[in-house]
């Protein structure tokens, strides 16, 4: 097998990563980063821990599981793809669970900057999906993200909340119903740092945010689109310290069932 790899110092955005494996698996990790451009400091409120602490941490890590895969190590506080384009770059906090990212917004020149990152960022997707649907007729997206789970008071762990919340608004189940089952069954067999998973869809998110309902909007056909958000039981969401261990047994597990919904993706040809 070819591996082609584009390297971060040959995106055209330095801190995209990409990587194509031409296999049927493609996964993303859309919020994974942290860096926040020079030029953007003087304007935010919040601090290095409180931009983190509504990041996504180390979800990159899970998407390397995809025969291809995209992360950005760029912070969703900077650009976030998630968002339809007039949100993608937000100081309402309305828009951030009341949360003041900015305390002002920058200069329409800068936000215009950042804003070729987000178009180019979809124009690629358009280009990638649609060549990896060509060569391989029907492909599985796996979009990476986490939620935190100790907000309100004194910030104890709330209850209802899924170890993996799976997002399965975003694919046709007249032709996909089955591969989401089989991702779902396969993970809910699994242990992770000594404890069965909790695997449940559609708990907290009536969506699966804007980038997976663009796939859905435009190649829901051939395209199974399935969001997993991870609850940051692998990690103290206060103060980012991770369990290694969790992340690695998320991360064999993730592959187990990746392997297992690639199968029945296949075999309904």
């Amino acid at each position: 097998m070819n591996l082609i790899v584009r390297t971060i110092r040959e995106t055209t955005f330095p801190n995209w990563e990409v990587i194509r494996r031409n296999g049927p698996v493609l996964a993303t990790a859309i919020h994974s980063g942290h860096l926040i451009d020079p030029a953007l400091r003087p304007y935010l409120q919040a601090d290095d821990a409180t931009l983190r602490r509504d990041e996504d941490p180390l979800t990159g890590i899970w998407a390397s599981v995809g025969d291809d895969l995209f992360r950005t190590h760029t912070s969703r506080f900077q650009i976030d793809l998630n968002r339809p384009r007039e949100k993608a770059f937000n100081v309402d906090p309305q828009d951030t669970w009341g949360i003041r990212f900015y305390r002002e917004r920058p200069p329409e020149i800068l936000i215009d900057r950042l804003l070729e990152e987000y178009d180019t960022f979809y124009a690629s997707m358009k280009a990638w999906i649609e060549s990896s649907i060509a060569e391989h007729g029907r492909i599985l997206l796996l979009d990476f993200h986490s939620y935190n789970h100790c907000r309100g008071q004194k910030e104890a762990p709330q209850p209802g909340n899924p170890d993996i919340d799976l997002g399965m608004t975003t694919f046709d189940p007249a032709r996909f119903e089955s591969v989401g089952a089989r991702l779902q069954e396969t993970l809910n067999r699994k242990d992770v740092a000594g404890r069965a998973l909790d695997v449940r869809t559609n708990v907290r998110y009536p969506d699966g945010g804007h980038f997976p309902e663009w796939v859905f909007a435009n190649y829901g056909e051939n395209v199974c689109t399935i969001t997993l958000e991870v609850k940051k039981f692998y990690m103290d969401e206060r103060t980012a310290m991770a369990d290694l261990r969790a992340v690695d047994d998320l991360l064999q597990v993730i592959l187990d069932a990746k392997v297992a919904a690639v199968a029945e993706l296949l075999g309904k040809r």
